[in-house]
């Protein structure tokens, strides 16, 4: 546990809950840093990593107080910071899981979708608010547009700074349920619970695969054949492990005759 964040661990998951309430959980330097360093440190030990955030708010995206006072002094990098979380959360082994309590405007909104898995309360809250900025949304805007929800229902979010509700969000596929604000995190620990159950190595490919079909492979023929692939690496790699397992309780058992 951090000032910025409560990590709470259980078996084979973990949560990981922004502890900025006055703030609405922006992300400063310091949440962003800590969360790249939780995320390593659970690298291995979690399958499943739940994110949600303190109080009324999921996550209202970038501290923008912090930034401009980085501006100030001539300070950049808070947006490849960002970037480089939600991309830490694609690339990781672990199943993520959004639980989304309630605001989660622009960095909020992009770190649903980053996710592999969202939760919802009904008081939650999503938008985009650059455009009252005159701006793009730069990370937000890319990841719904890439989250599979229509043209139609990426350009209500990027273009009128209008918000969604949780219940919208399940409609439109942002979210995979929406749930009364009590049964969110027991929804979602419920869920990191049952996924801690599979194989790691299986949930990783899995994940890896979910990633390449349809952002890179969209004919039918190679879709297949990469599926049968996924399969085979997940066991080669299974057995692998389980080989190096034996070899290492065979060098407990047996000290002194080398492994």
């Amino acid at each position: 546990m951090t000032d910025e964040l409560i990590i709470t661990r259980g078996e084979g998951w973990a949560q990981i809950q922004v502890n900025r309430e006055r703030q609405r959980n922006a992300m400063n330097r310091a949440t962003r840093q800590g969360l790249l360093r939780a995320f390593e440190e659970l690298r291995g030990a979690a399958k499943a990593i739940i994110l949600t955030g303190t109080g009324v708010a999921f996550c209202a995206g970038m501290d923008l107080k912090e930034r401009e006072a980085d501006r100030a002094q001539g300070i950049e990098g808070a947006g490849e910071e960002w970037i480089a979380v939600n991309m830490a959360i694609k690339a990781h082994p672990a199943i993520f899981i959004a639980a989304v309590n309630g605001l989660a405007l622009g960095g909020g909104a992009t770190m649903i979708n980053c996710c592999d898995l969202a939760i919802a309360s009904t008081e939650a809250s999503i938008g985009c608010p650059e455009m009252g900025f005159s701006t793009y949304p730069g990370m937000a805007g890319p990841a719904i547009q890439l989250s599979g929800v229509t043209r139609k229902q990426a350009a209500w979010l990027v273009l009128t700074t209008n918000r969604i509700d949780g219940a919208t969000a399940e409609r439109w596929g942002m979210v995979n349920q929406c749930v009364e604000p009590a049964a969110l995190l027991p929804t979602a620990q419920a869920l990191a619970q049952k996924i801690a159950q599979f194989d790691a190595v299986a949930l990783s490919e899995s994940k890896k695969a979910l990633e390449r079909i349809p952002a890179f492979i969209t004919d039918w023929q190679e879709a297949m054949d990469h599926g049968q692939m996924v399969n085979l690496t997940i066991r080669s790699k299974t057995t692998a492990q389980a080989e190096g397992n034996a070899r290492f309780a065979a060098g407990v058992k047996n000290p002194g005759q080398g492994v």
